[in-house]
């Protein structure tokens, strides 16, 4: 039985009477006082994450950059050092081997934060590729823990709680900084649709950064159930569900993140074929007439035509809609197509939408 692993900050969700489950092989908080407050926590001052679970991967080497374009989708070559980037890794058919931030610190040297599910997996494909290619590649998964704060007050109570003025840092931008001697990364960057920060550090690092932050009661402790609900609303993909090795980026709708332009990568010729035949299968929105949850797997129909499952749905928390995002047939996915959603033993009206479900609410 193989065994379930604990965060450094495993204590603390204990001692906050969190309900904790397992996840990506550890224990992790779903909820502290209920999804729906720390939800709208996030969306309307501040909540923090532990997402130590997270991987951490760093490539070095002359062949970096050259390297870490080869086995992603985003250009990288022109983003200046302090820049992290959104992309994917694909298999060689175009579906996804998983996604990722890549923080490039220069040419010849990377961070890539990959999710924690994927850990192992993405670090031996990783390796594997890089026959020919002078890089060093290590795993510091370990090594790391991770909190995510996030929502519209969040600058503000960093620059006064933990002393660290981030104004000036944009979003999808990266910075170090020290709390009490420890070294820290922090990144304008989230899961929530919000402005925010992930903060990278040692086990003791992170420690002290989640009791300031829990300790000036400003911050509310969120679980993964939020987080889910928060991402969903946001459209922002979840690996197995919106993406996966079955979905590729343009079936899922990030083509904006796959830069053909750029040269060669892994999956390419494979997405070139896909957009030049066009597509069998999309991720599209779906908004629900009736108040009934659209769970993942449910399947969806035209007619008494099985033409796809839900991928994440929800009643939403801020839109109070039922909501959710599905893999369908192409040829339904015109905007306010009708469908149903099998829930149980009924056929629940609804319609495809778009997948703006929210506003996003990032730093400009």
């Amino acid at each position: 039985m193989e065994e379930v692993l604990k965060t450094s900050l495993y204590e603390k969700h204990v001692s906050l009477n969190a309900k904790m489950e397992p996840f990506a092989g550890y224990l992790m908080p779903i909820q502290y006082e209920g999804i729906i407050k720390e939800h709208t926590a996030v969306r309307t001052k501040s909540g923090m994450f532990d997402v130590s679970h997270m991987g951490e991967i760093y490539v070095k080497g002359t062949d970096a950059v050259k390297f870490v374009e080869y086995i992603t989708t985003n250009e990288l070559k022109s983003k200046p050092s302090g820049k992290v980037v959104y992309g994917l890794m694909l298999y060689e058919n175009g579906t996804v081997v998983d996604d990722l931030l890549t923080y490039k610190y220069s040419d010849e040297a990377f961070l890539l934060v990959v999710n924690a599910s994927n850990v192992g997996k993405d670090y031996h494909w990783i390796v594997e590729q890089s026959e020919g290619f002078d890089v060093l590649i290590s795993n510091h998964s370990d090594d790391y823990s991770e909190v995510a704060v996030q929502g519209p007050a969040t600058e503000d109570i960093v620059k006064r709680i933990l002393n660290i003025d981030l104004s000036s840092l944009g979003a999808f931008e990266f910075t170090n900084a020290v709390i009490e001697d420890h070294d820290i990364l922090i990144s304008r960057t989230g899961y929530t649709g919000e402005d925010g920060f992930e903060i990278y550090g040692d086990h003791i690092a992170i420690n002290l950064v989640w009791d300031r932050l829990y300790e000036s009661g400003e911050v509310l402790p969120c679980g993964l159930g939020a987080r889910d609900t928060l991402r969903f609303e946001a459209a922002l993909p979840l690996y197995g569900h919106e993406i996966s090795d079955k979905i590729t980026p343009i079936e899922a709708g990030f083509g904006m993140f796959v830069k053909f332009d750029k040269g060669n990568f892994i999956g390419r010729d494979a997405l070139l074929k896909q957009k030049a035949d066009g597509l069998s299968q999309k991720v599209v929105g779906i908004e629900l007439t009736e108040k009934a949850i659209p769970r993942q797997g449910y399947p969806v129909f035209s007619g008494e035509t099985q033409i796809g499952v839900i991928t994440t749905g929800y009643l939403s928390i801020t839109a109070e809609k039922p909501i959710a995002m599905a893999l369908i047939d192409a040829k339904y996915s015109a905007l306010d197509t009708p469908i149903t959603v099998q829930i149980r033993t009924k056929h629940v009206p609804g319609f495809v939408r778009n997948k703006q479900f929210i506003k996003k609410n990032y730093k400009k």
